[in-house]
């Protein structure tokens, strides 16, 4: 018994002497490590540790005005894969040739470029040659396909097996696509630079954030990393931009810009009382023939304005009581000489306008008519004029929200630095010799619908943080009154007779459905030192006013740059743009009626829906699906009209080798019965046919180029 006692204690005595050294060489091991060692194994962690890394934060979203998503920032990855991991090595690469047929084929369905053979290929080479970069795929992937990828045989076993690498790149997606593309702005490649131009550059502080700080060290041969300053992302911006009528803007505008085959355009949207701008769309045309926002021509374009600009002058006369709105102006034939040129009206050729009142020289846009009433005012005192027009507000900077916009320029006669001649007075009345942007052009037309009262344009209402407002931005006035209160008046007036009046320029833009007011404006571009005609004319053609007339909403401004189908004409052309914005707008926005909303609310609409002219088959199919009542001659090609009762149908007269009369037919018809005679042709506008360059009746000739003009 004595003898088992003392074999337990020499046993736990053993134990204990082997735990004391054991306890003892870690001491000592701590002690060399703390201080024999401690600079060799100080410079080894640090070699295995990374300091102030920066911490990027995110970027913040634009919103249009009713919270949609206009642009924001998603994660993006470039693949590869390191072909040097030990895993893949280890039993003489067993593991890389078990899977390397499996990943080959799943790489090739999953990424479609290449065939499972090549790829198993570029895999195997990789492998030979120790690559630790090999690039998978050559663009950038989503995080949903990167997780698929994840999933992929080898790659499902994690990286340290597997080898998979990714870069992670962030990209600004604009979900509406084009809407508002360029006032919105694009960023650079890597997002640290920021916004390139509109929006995006403007509000770049506020967007990009704060970065933070973190610390990346190797633990067990993985790298961790931990954030020591967290990243602020950056705050969102509430745009004033309407979605939906930026869209209808934009299909509008290019539709249109196609058909004219012009070389840019653009349309604004402002709500008059605010001063927000709802759509802005700026369109150039590429070599290809579409069309894309490539800069902000709208806000950013010094251009000669031209007869849009004489509602200015118009507005100058009657507030400095230099004219009254019924004065005759004695145009004459069209042709007036100023010193050593010869100032046109656009009927010259007919004989010019004759007697004109004020009011309707402005209706039949006559330069003749008001450069005489500008010059007897002020011949002698020029310096009186542009001081009116500054007093109107016209060359007050707007500040507006887009990096690159410009000023508008009306250059006065004190100004020694620059030059002003003996016809500068009548062509600056007409809109040249000036420099005016569209959206100041809109500015002005905006304060003759607001009671005289202009307001700052914006772009931007708010901005905000984790969904609470940090700042707002509200309408800003920079003139409480542009004119006397009379004055005003008589403009608004006069400017209804621009398409209701009945030497009106935009007669075609009379709408059934809301009230116009505004102006056109023709003005050659000019070349700058080679001057108007230089490699032969081109035009800007516009519209600028607001709607409904009455109670003005909205108001809108349109420019077509350098049309070449068709006659250059501002209410044909911008005016047909405008019409069409504006009736789709109060579709849209308006809770009233359509027959509500008309000029004339007690005129009497048929019972029968208006149909476009053409092919009886066609229109029989339409008509008998909406179960509509038509009556009358049902021969293959027809002329329609509609009364209370029914769809009254008329025979169309066809022969093969006359002009036929195309009169209310739709462009595909059109185009389809003169293709048939092997004629040429050219569409301006929209809609139905209301006018043909080529009368009916007149012998077609092959190859013949016939014009024909569209209207809704």
């Amino acid at each position: 018994m004595a003898d088992k006692r003392s074999n337990i204690v020499l046993k736990f005595g053993i134990v204990y002497f082997i735990i004391l050294f054991a306890f003892g060489l870690i001491v000592y091991r701590i002690f060399v490590l703390q201080f024999v060692e401690r600079d060799e194994w100080l410079a080894v962690a640090a070699k295995n540790k990374k300091t102030d890394i920066t911490v990027k934060p995110n970027r913040g979203n634009i919103f249009a005005s009713d919270g949609r998503l206009m642009a924001s920032s998603i994660p993006t990855y470039y693949v590869y894969m390191d072909t040097r991991v030990p895993a893949l090595h280890e039993k003489e690469g067993k593991l890389f040739k078990e899977k390397v047929d499996s990943l080959s084929q799943a790489l090739s369905v999953f990424f479609g470029d290449k065939s499972s053979a090549e790829y198993k290929s570029i895999l195997k080479k990789a492998y030979r040659e120790g690559k630790g970069e090999l690039q998978l795929y050559p663009k950038r992937i989503s995080y949903s396909q990167l997780k698929e990828l994840r999933q992929l045989p080898l790659f499902n076993l994690g990286r340290n097996k597997s080898g998979l690498i990714t870069k992670e790149l962030v990209r600004r997606e604009k979900p509406f696509g084009s809407l508002a593309s360029r006032t919105i702005g694009d960023i650079y490649a890597d997002e640290a630079k920021g916004g390139k131009n509109g929006l995006e550059l403007y509000f770049n502080r506020e967007l990009l954030g704060t970065p933070g700080v973190s610390v990346r060290q190797k633990v067990a041969n993985r790298w961790e990393e931990t954030v020591q300053v967290e990243p602020i992302d950056g705050m969102d911006l509430i745009t004033t931009i309407d979605i939906d009528l930026q869209d209808i803007a934009e299909s509008s505008l290019v539709d249109s810009l196609k058909s004219f085959d012009a070389v840019e355009g653009y349309a604004i949207i402002m709500e008059v009382k605010t001063g927000e701008i709802k759509a802005m769309v700026n369109m150039q045309n590429n070599a290809d023939g579409s069309y894309s926002e490539n800069r902000n021509g709208a806000v950013a374009d010094q251009v000669e304005p031209g007869s849009t600009f004489k509602v200015a002058s118009l507005m100058a006369l009657l507030d400095a009581g230099k004219a009254k709105i019924t004065d005759t102006i004695h145009t004459g034939n069209g042709i007036h000489r100023y010193h050593t040129s010869d100032m046109r009206d656009h009927n010259y050729h007919r004989g010019g306008y004759g007697n004109l009142s004020l009011a309707e020289v402005i209706h039949a846009s006559s330069n003749v008519g008001i450069s005489l009433a500008v010059t007897k005012a002020w011949g002698d005192n020029p310096s009186g004029f542009v001081d009116k027009l500054y007093e109107m507000g016209l060359v007050e900077p707007l500040n507006i929200e887009i990096p690159g916009a410009a000023t508008a320029k009306i250059r006065h006669p004190k100004d020694k630095s620059t030059y002003w001649s003996k016809t500068t007075l009548p062509w600056m009345s007409i809109g040249y010799e000036t420099q005016i942007p569209p959206i100041h052009t809109l500015t002005f037309y905006n304060a003759i619908a607001n009671d005289g009262k202009m307001i700052k344009p914006f772009l931007v209402k708010a901005i905000s943080k984790n969904g609470q407002t940090v700042k707002t931005f509200s309408t800003e006035v920079i003139r409480e009154q542009i004119c006397r209160p009379s004055t005003l008046e008589t403009v608004r007036e006069t400017l209804l007779g621009v398409i209701e009046g009945k030497k009106g320029t935009a007669q075609n833009m009379r709408s059934k459905y809301v009230r116009i007011a505004g102006k056109t404006g023709t003005a050659q571009i000019s070349k700058g030192a080679l001057g108007y005609k230089a490699g032969g004319k081109s035009h800007q053609v516009s519209f600028c006013g607001y709607f409904p007339a009455d109670n003005p909403l909205y108001s809108c401004i349109i420019v077509v740059r350098e049309p070449r189908n068709g006659y250059p004409s501002g209410g044909r052309m911008a005016g047909s743009i405008f019409k069409d914005i504006a009736e789709r707008t109060m579709a849209l926005k308006s809770n009233m009626k359509p027959e509500n909303i008309a000029a004339d609310t007690t005129r009497h609409l048929p019972f029968s829906p208006p149909a476009k002219s053409g092919n009886f088959d066609a229109l029989q199919k339409v008509m008998n699906t909406m179960n509509l009542k038509y009556a009358g001659s049902q021969s293959k090609w027809v002329k329609t009209s509609a009364d209370d009762n029914a769809i009254k149908i008329a025979n169309l007269q066809v022969t093969k080798n006359t002009v036929p009369d195309l009169h209310g037919l739709g462009a595909r018809d059109a185009m389809y019965l003169l293709g048939e005679m092997g004629m040429i042709v050219q569409l301006q506008g929209r809609g139905k046919v209301v006018s043909q360059n080529i009368k009916a009746g007149t012998v077609a000739r092959k190859g013949q180029t016939i014009l024909l003009t569209l209207e809704n």
